[in-house]
């Protein structure tokens, strides 16, 4: 049985800061002892994906060129959720109602979400 809110779809309406690089690594560090990070869940089946809440669209995570990224990275995300690049033409900043997640067994897991599911031994 799967724990009550575990890969459903999100009712947040926005996050706080849309999301950079640095919030990433803000992300990244908050998260670091637990299953939500692409170190810690991977073993278990979760790839690292997007969600736009506002329109419910769900990517994999992808490198600029198209291949499958192993961890979050924002170079291969959609052009139309991008929202700054720089010189060189690597984003900078997405939409507000990007967030970073998993796609696991067919459905997209928050951060949150994929660290509950690990902790309970559950991902699916």
């Amino acid at each position: 049985m799967r724990p009550p809110g575990l890969g459903q779809p999100l009712t947040v309406v926005s996050q706080q800061d849309p999301l950079s690089d640095f919030e990433l690594r803000l992300e990244n560090a908050a998260f670091r002892a637990t299953g939500g990070v692409s170190q810690n869940n991977r073993q278990a089946g979760f790839t690292p994906a997007y969600r736009n809440i506002r329109t419910g669209q769900t990517v994999i995570s992808r490198f600029a060129d198209g291949s499958q990224a192993p961890i979050h990275v924002l170079d291969g995300l959609p052009d139309d959720w991008v929202v700054a690049r720089d010189e060189d033409g690597r984003v900078r900043r997405v939409l507000a109602t990007i967030v970073s997640g998993f796609i696991c067994r067919g459905s997209f897991y928050t951060r949150e979400a994929a660290a509950r599911a690990m902790s309970v031994g559950n991902p699916g």
